[in-house]
């Protein structure tokens, strides 16, 4: 349905709107890609499964510090320039994570690369909106957020097979790539728009007040922590529980994915 309106004659799809979805589909792979290589991680780096299982733990707390963080320290750049610098800092971050040399080294590269996530997907959203006119603009956002939901679908088992193949830190120079043609296209083909409105800091904080906010942070944190819980562990379970073949671990992430 989003495809169709978006794609009718009416209503073409922007290029820009292509590469804010191209950029989700970078970040939601090296978010949950990990999870697909676990007992890869671990072997190489000589470190214990659940030792590795950190590094899902590191990105998370990157996304929570790094959002409200990274809101305030790009609140008064134009929107572009914030959505620029930040691929940038993702770039960087997955960039670290092939290069790691030890399980220090990759838990900082994994906060790096998560401090972008919350920040990038809250600024794309408004961008995405005001490419389209406005009785497209519901259907601009979700748009963008199909490239995450082609991350869970494709990203992931496609990226946990490439590196059961050439090893964990191909698949990280693969994201690193995807990361530099999207950040090419933000800066090619995003659009500057002079006339935005500026962030105020105040009146997005006011927002915490309200009881009906803390409700849905809660209730989004128990579903997270319940999801999470057992899919960080997905493939070392898979494996070693089941006895499943990594192939089969690859195919059971599309199987999630699809779901």
């Amino acid at each position: 349905m989003i495809f169709h309106l978006l794609l009718s004659r009416r209503c073409p799809v922007p290029l820009s709107l292509l590469i804010l979805a191209l950029s989700a589909f970078a970040i939601g792979t090296t978010e949950f890609v990990i999870m697909g290589l676990l007992p890869d991680v671990a072997a190489d780096l000589g470190v214990s499964i659940p030792g590795a299982g950190w590094l899902v733990t590191g990105y998370a707390l990157g996304v929570a510090v790094g959002a409200p963080f990274m809101a305030m320290a790009t609140a008064k750049l134009p929107r572009k320039a914030a959505l620029v610098t930040l691929m940038g800092i993702f770039i960087i971050g997955n960039l670290l994570c092939a290069l790691a040399s030890d399980y220090n080294v990759l838990m900082f590269a994994r906060v790096v690369t998560a401090l972008c996530h919350g920040a990038f997907f809250g600024i794309g959203s408004v961008v995405a909106a005001g490419l389209v006119p406005a009785n497209r603009r519901a259907s601009a956002v979700a748009l963008m957020f199909t490239g995450l939901t082609l991350a869970n679908v494709l990203g992931v088992p496609l990226g946990t097979a490439l590196g059961q193949y050439a090893g964990w830190r191909s698949t990280f120079w693969a994201v690193t790539v995807i990361g530099v043609i999207a950040l090419i296209g933000l800066i090619r083909y995003l659009p500057t728009n002079r006339n935005e409105e500026k962030l105020d800091m105040r009146a997005e904080l006011a927002a915490l007040k309200g009881a009906g906010i803390w409700l849905s942070l809660t209730m989004t944190a128990l579903f997270s922590a319940s999801m999470f819980t057992l899919f960080t562990y997905i493939a070392p379970l898979l494996g070693e529980v089941t006895g499943v073949s990594p192939q089969g671990v690859t195919w059971t992430l599309l199987l999630i994915g699809l779901g």
